[in-house]
């Protein structure tokens, strides 16, 4: 919840804190406000500091640019102060997740020879590099640090998930998910924050820090607009509450006749802030004076924020610092009685719930699916999606939903669209060095299916286990077996390398990639039908288009895409061994034909085990003319050509399997 005050802090302190710099030390100021967690003011006064020592100049970074001048500059002041400036702007930016001016000051702490007396700027600076997409440089940054600190054990914990952290985002980025996040356009995002959407009766509710006129500053309102944004965003107005100030709110959701609102209030007091659930009833176009919900939800002494109620009105899904959680925010659920009240709170525990912070429950009651942000668990950095499924009472591990539904920032606040199943909406600052922004996300996931045959008879194919594999760690991530439709199918999610793998006994396993694209089906790709070759052991398979120059063993190149074929059935099967044989008709010499079937059959095997299948796995045999499959002559004395034809073959048996 911290970045939703950015814009009302340093609006303030752009008027209030100018009128008071030219009298008041900078830095004494800055330490206050550090001391005090304000974060943004921190940085305002250490910033004020930094200018007065020509600290602030185009800082020599490596993603940055640089020059002689920071360097000249930074000679005007003391060496201890320069280092002390430069890591308190870098430890106040990062408070408030302002990673990228953090990063420079971080960065000229290390280079200036102080990292001895703040030996965490390492650390902190490949956190910034990590949150600004900058994994490889992190990660030996990060390596750097825990190779040379002695400190406390708990910040090379912090080093090594951060390591992590970067290697899962490279592989994200490298193969996201099939989904295409666009910040929204139009009146939804502002200057200042805009999140934590809601949709029903074709308008949306959102919380948004714009400039209130009745209030001459930035503040955190509800706002309601017309889904297909139609002029300015409303501000939701409660009863009785016009003359209370410092009052700001956010993250509405609706009882499902949409007459009761649930939402987090909060205010400031000091350095502070106090969160609350609240709620408010429609009666015409009026909302009633906000009721703080009972202790279930709002313990005392401890904040509840950010409501989520199911579609059947009767549980409340909600974030709370309360004991009896895991630590920080954690996810809990409440039932509702008739009048909207929680009767009970129960903390979801553990599999959901971590020492770090959770955050933006979002339940889908009819898939039993969870959606939330954690802090957590392995992720690309911040908040993370995750979605967890309840099965029978128990919850499934929760899984990282990948990029771009996620980001190195800070990830909240999912809702789908209430018209289009492909279509959600999310909260990021991505975009932002300050500020979470309303997001509109397409789902391109789709459906994968085909049909298996037998080669032979063309008929469908029962019994075959279909895997989907991944490619790259060879995992398995899902398997199936057809039935008498003999038809597969499997959910395609991202970009990463998927592979088919199809068995039965007494086939050959087949091995195919997954396209990528093809004959597309509303959310459906349509593979094209694959067929399972039939094989008994020592029954011989003719291998078609096998053809030599006449008289010679020398392969056709046309020849070498057929045995191509051979030899990745050999690949897709490790265990078989083969012979491979070649057939002459009768024409010529009995040891002739022998000698020139061998050599075209010890032609097929030289090329097949050029291809990498290894000598001992295939066997060349020639037969010559002794293993005729038609008559050479026929009856009446006559050549026959069409019987010749077929005695002329290639063919290969299984001999064993492993």
């Amino acid at each position: 919840m911290k970045k939703i005050l950015f814009t009302l802090l340093i609006l303030i302190l752009g008027v209030a804190a100018n009128a008071q710099y030219s009298k008041d030390n900078p830095r004494a100021l800055g330490d206050k406000a550090f001391n005090n967690k304000d974060w943004y003011e921190a940085a305002y006064y250490y910033r004020k500091a930094a200018e007065g020592m020509s600290l602030v100049t185009r800082q020599s970074i490596p993603y940055s640019g640089g020059g002689k001048a920071a360097k000249d500059g930074a000679k005007m002041s003391k060496t201890t102060d320069r280092a002390y400036i430069c890591y308190r702007l870098g430890e106040a930016y990062r408070g408030y997740e302002n990673y990228l001016e953090a990063e420079p000051w971080y960065y000229r702490v290390i280079t200036e020879n102080n990292e001895a007396k703040y030996p965490l700027s390492r650390l902190w600076y490949g956190v910034c590099l990590r949150a600004n997409q900058h994994f490889d440089e992190a990660i030996k940054q990060l390596s750097q640090f825990n190779m040379a600190y002695n400190g406390d054990a708990k910040y090379k914990t912090i080093a090594e998930k951060e390591i992590q952290t970067c290697n899962f985002a490279k592989d994200q980025y490298k193969y996201p998910i099939m989904a295409e996040a666009v910040k929204r356009k139009g009146s939804w995002n502002s200057d200042g924050s805009d999140y934590a959407m809601w949709q029903r009766d074709g308008n949306s509710y959102f919380t948004s820090s714009r400039f209130v006129k009745d209030e001459k500053t930035h503040i955190n309102r509800i706002y309601m607009l017309p889904n297909k944004d139609g002029g300015q965003p409303q501000i939701i107005k409660f009863k009785s509450d016009d003359n209370i100030k410092d009052l700001e709110y956010g993250t509405p959701a609706f009882s499902p006749n949409g007459q009761r609102m649930y939402f987090t209030r909060w205010y400031k007091a000091g350095s502070k802030s106090t969160y609350g659930i609240y709620t408010s009833t429609l009666t015409g176009t009026e909302w009633s004076t906000p009721l703080k919900l009972n202790s279930n939800v709002n313990a005392d002494g401890f904040n509840a924020i950010q409501p989520f109620v199911t579609a059947d009105g009767k549980r409340l899904y909600f974030v709370s610092t309360k004991p009896g959680g895991q630590g920080g925010d954690d996810i809990w659920v409440a039932d509702l009685g008739s009048d909207g009240n929680p009767t009970n709170s129960t903390n979801l525990g553990s599999d959901i719930n971590t020492g770090m912070d959770e955050q933006a429950p979002y339940y889908d009651a009819q898939s039993k699916r969870l959606i939330y942000s954690s802090k957590g668990f392995l992720g690309l950095g911040g908040f993370d999606f995750f979605e967890s499924y309840d099965a029978d009472g128990k919850w499934t591990a929760p899984a990282n939903m990948g990029y771009p539904m996620n980001s190195a920032k800070d990830d909240l606040y999912y809702v789908p669209d209430n018209v289009d199943q492909n279509k959600f909406y999310i909260s990021s600052d991505r975009e932002s060095d300050c500020c979470l922004n309303l997001f509109e996300v397409t789902d391109k996931r789709h459906l994968l299916t085909g049909l298996v045959l037998d080669c032979d008879t063309r008929t469908a194919l029962a019994g075959v286990k279909v895997s989907f594999v991944d490619s790259l760690t060879r995992q398995t991530v899902k398997q199936i077996v057809t039935d008498n439709t003999a038809r597969y199918s499997f959910d395609v999610k991202n970009t990463r390398p998927y592979t088919l793998v199809l068995e039965k006994q007494g086939y050959f396993t087949k091995v195919l990639p997954v396209p990528s694209s093809g004959k597309m089906s509303g959310d459906t790709l349509f593979n094209p039908e694959i067929c399972l070759q039939a094989f008994k052991v020592d029954k011989p398979i003719v291998i078609k288009n096998v053809l030599y120059d006449y008289n010679m063993a020398t392969l056709r190149p046309e020849s070498k895409t057929v045995l191509n074929e051979l030899a990745t059935i050999m690949k897709d099967n490790p265990k078989i061994s083969i012979e491979l044989a070649a057939h002459t008709d009768s024409k010529g010499s009995d040891k002739y034909n022998m000698g020139l079937s061998q050599r075209r059959a010890q032609a097929c095997v030289d090329y097949i085990v050029s291809l990498g299948i290894p000598e001992g796995r295939i066997y060349a045999k020639g037969y010559g003319e002794s293993r005729p499959i038609a008559p050479n002559i026929l009856p009446n004395g006559k050549d026959n050509p069409d019987g010749r034809q077929l005695n002329r073959r290639t063919e290969f048996k299984v001999l064993k399997l492993e």
